[in-house]
């Protein structure tokens, strides 16, 4: 689904906030906290029985057929709604493993509960227990591309419709996908017209973009609206973390104060782009994720909100703004069970080189860091200069060296522009010509900025939710949901209803 990422590594991989793309249990990406834009799995209720893991042959390649090497994909089904002749729900999956529970909750769930439909979810490959190959080394992932999954998928429906019985002409098929996977439902639509009748591309990044500054334009605006307090706090305490960090003695303040693990490297710029990046990665996820009705333990959607951290950097009653810049730090430490702030750059290369398995960097983070060093970019840099707070440390160049660093020297600035430049011309960017895709997008979730806002078409309308976070018309509905969001999943049922007509 979809779906961490500021350098694609610090902010999309290293913190992808709650690396749940669909995903099973919050696995611990690196240092505790991913972030990019991947989507957290709601809340199961109690009893729950969730389906077991499914599994089929898959191609390793389906662009070269003198190559038959095949593989194990997994994939969840739930039948519990349907009934015969139903139409099919199939949910994509993302930058992470596939979690079961989203067979059971869910906005789609009740959409199938609706129209009696049969809902399947497909693991992404190379991500959960999706192995294609032996290993993650680069040789391997060139066989990792958004071209490859939507194949995966075209595959898997022809699959899923012989195993299942699922052979009617009047059977209709609906995509969903949340972040990354809801780009790929939009482009799936685009691609296999002929397999799928109708995509949700929730929170989907539809433009492949290097230098993705306008990720922090959209934070600052976020943070705004707890009042002007916040950000002029955060930049206050940004500029006190400059200046100590000029002196030996100010350094080990710093140190001291936001708990890092390992003394600060400033013999280069890369330790200090790190922290700046990940003490940014603060606010960013939580504006990401603003009370998006996640409801599993230390969602930062669920527990903390724009008010909650604004509200420490406000308060004049407990310190100065660098003191209360560290007590946000504090909470977020807290709340992922950290001891401290791992924020050395090499210990960091170090987990994403790892071409292991069983190595941390496997459960998503070595894989999306891959994806957009190669295909998507999607670098959320601090290059908007003084018109946001956090600094002007982790620049597009930063991620850059990210690639270069993790990959190899061949992975710089110009192979990375060359894909992207693929990508946008394979899926045609913000000129893509499509029918059947409904592009929701929340105001207060930066990756909105890449996606559709006002409508591709008359058949393709978009529905900008005011007040709302990443992916937040896919959760279960709360009592407290605003006006907005309750409107945009009766819309989304009601549009789905004339797709299956």
């Amino acid at each position: 689904m979809a779906a961490s990422i500021r350098t694609v590594l610090i902010l999309n991989l290293v913190l992808i906030f709650v690396n749940l793309s669909i995903v099973s249990c919050l696995p611990r990406f690196l240092r505790g906290r991913p972030r990019h834009g991947m989507l957290g799995a709601p809340k199961l209720l109690q009893g729950s029985v969730l389906p077991p893991d499914m599994w089929m042959t898959q191609r390793l390649t389906h662009f070269n057929d003198a190559d038959t090497r095949t593989w194990q994909q997994r994939y969840f089904v739930n039948d519990t709604f349907y009934r015969p002749g139903g139409p099919i729900f199939v949910m994509i999956g993302g930058e992470g493993t596939a979690n079961p529970a989203w067979m059971l909750q869910g906005a789609w769930i009740e959409y199938a509960k609706t129209y009696k439909a049969i809902c399947f979810l497909l693991e992404h490959r190379f991500y959960g227990k999706s192995h294609p190959t032996s290993d993650l080394s680069v040789d391997n992932l060139q066989f990792l591309s958004s071209e490859q999954a939507l194949a995966d998928l075209a595959y898997f429906i022809q699959y899923v419709k012989q195993k299942y019985k699922l052979l009617s002409d009047k059977q209709k098929l609906i995509t969903f996908g949340g972040s990354y996977p809801g780009s790929l439902s939009a482009w799936f639509r685009l691609k296999y017209p002929h397999l799928v009748d109708g995509a949700v591309a929730t929170s989907a990044p539809i433009v492949a973009k290097l230098n993705f500054k306008e990720y922090l334009q959209v934070v600052v605006s976020s943070l705004a609206t707890a009042g002007q307090g916040c950000n002029k706090n955060i930049k206050m305490a940004t500029d006190a973390i400059t200046d100590m960090l000029k002196t030996d003695e100010g350094k080990k303040n710093v140190e001291k104060m936001f708990k890092v693990c390992d003394p600060l490297d400033t013999s280069t710029y890369l330790d200090g782009a790190n922290l700046f990046s990940n003490l940014a990665g603060n606010f960013e996820g939580v504006v990401q994720y603003n009370k998006d009705n996640r409801a599993f333990e230390g969602a930062i959607g669920t527990n903390i909100t724009i008010d909650t951290i604004c509200g420490i950097m406000t308060d004049e009653s407990t310190g100065s703004p660098l003191e209360r810049y560290a007590k946000v730090n504090d909470l977020m430490l807290s709340t992922y069970s950290q001891k401290c702030l791992d924020n050395s750059y090499n210990s960091m290369i170090k987990q994403l080189q790892s071409v292991s398995w069983n190595a941390s960097a496997s459960e998503g983070g070595r894989q999306w860091m891959y994806q957009t060093c190669t295909e998507f970019g999607f670098f959320q840099s601090s290059d908007l200069g003084d018109s946001q707070p956090f600094g002007n440390f982790f620049d597009v160049n930063f991620s850059i060296q990210q690639c270069i660093d993790i990959f190899g020297p061949k992975f710089n600035q110009n192979l990375i522009q060359q894909g992207i430049n693929r990508t946008n011309t394979d899926y045609g960017g913000m000129g893509m010509r499509a029918s059947r895709i409904v592009f929701p997008n929340g105001s207060i979730d930066p990756w909105h900025f890449l996606g559709f806002t006002k409508d591709l078409s008359k058949e393709s309308p978009a529905i900008f939710i005011q007040g709302t976070a990443h992916c937040a018309n896919m959760y279960p509905a709360a009592s407290n949901d605003p006006p907005q969001l309750v409107q945009a999943r009766a819309n989304i049922e009601k549009l789905i209803g004339t797709w299956l007509m």
